[in-house]
C-alpha cells in the first residue's frame, strides 16, 4: 500500500502550511507541553493546600509562613494558567479565532512557568530554612531560581537570538539560510 502525504513542500524543501493548519500545530503543541506542567503544579498546589493542617507548620516562623504564602499563590496562578487555555478553546470554539487563543496560550505559559518556578523555589526554601536555617534556605532557593529561569527561558531566549541574528532557522536535524 502507497501512503501518500497531504503535506504541501516549499521550494526549499521545508513543509508548507496554511495559516490555520500552523495554527492548529501550534495550539496542539502548545497543550502537550502544558499536560506535561499541569501535572506537577497541580501535585504541588495540593501538596502545599494540605500544609497548614499537618503539626510541624504551627512551628513555622514568620518569614517561613510568608514564603508558604508566596508558595501557595504562585501554585495557584501556574495553576490557572496552564489550565486556561483549554478552558478559552472550549468558549471560542469555532469562531476563527485560534491565532489569537495561540498567542494568549503562549503568554500564559510563560506566566504559568514564572509562577510554577516561583512556587517551587518558595517552597523548597520553606522546608530547608526549616530542616537547616536561614542560609542553606536562600542558597538553596537562589540556585533552584537561577538553574530554572536559565534552563525554562533564558537559554531558548540566546538560542532564539542568535538564530535570529545569524539569519539562520533551525528546524530538525538541519539548519536553514534564512533570506532576508
Amino acid at each position: 500500500m502507497i501512503r501518500r502525504s497531504n503535506t504541501r513542500t516549499s521550494i526549499s524543501g521545508i513543509p508548507s502550511e496554511t495559516h490555520a493548519e500552523r495554527a492548529d500545530r501550534n495550539f496542539v503543541e502548545l497543550l502537550q507541553g502544558f499536560r506535561v506542567a499541569v501535572t506537577g503544579v497541580q501535585v504541588l498546589f495540593a501538596f502545599l493546600l494540605t500544609v497548614p493542617f499537618s503539626i510541624g507548620f504551627t512551628r513555622l516562623g514568620t518569614v517561613d509562613r510568608w514564603l508558604y504564602l508566596v508558595a501557595l499563590g504562585a501554585a495557584a496562578l501556574a495553576s490557572i494558567c496552564y489550565i486556561a487555555p483549554a478552558a478559552q478553546h472550549r468558549v471560542l470554539f469555532r469562531q476563527g479565532l485560534k491565532e489569537t487563543l495561540v498567542r494568549r496560550s503562549n503568554m500564559y505559559g510563560l506566566l504559568g512557568g514564572t509562577a510554577l518556578i516561583i512556587s517551587m523555589t518558595s517552597a523548597t526554601a520553606v522546608v530547608v530554612d526549616y530542616l537547616y536555617g536561614g542560609l542553606p534556605a536562600v542558597l538553596m532557593g537562589a540556585a533552584l531560581a537561577l538553574f530554572a529561569g536559565w534552563a525554562w527561558f533564558l537559554q531558548p531566549a540566546f538560542v532564539r537570538w542568535r538564530n535570529r541574528k545569524s539569519g539562520t532557522l533551525s528546524l530538525p536535524g538541519q539548519r536553514i539560510r534564512r533570506s532576508r
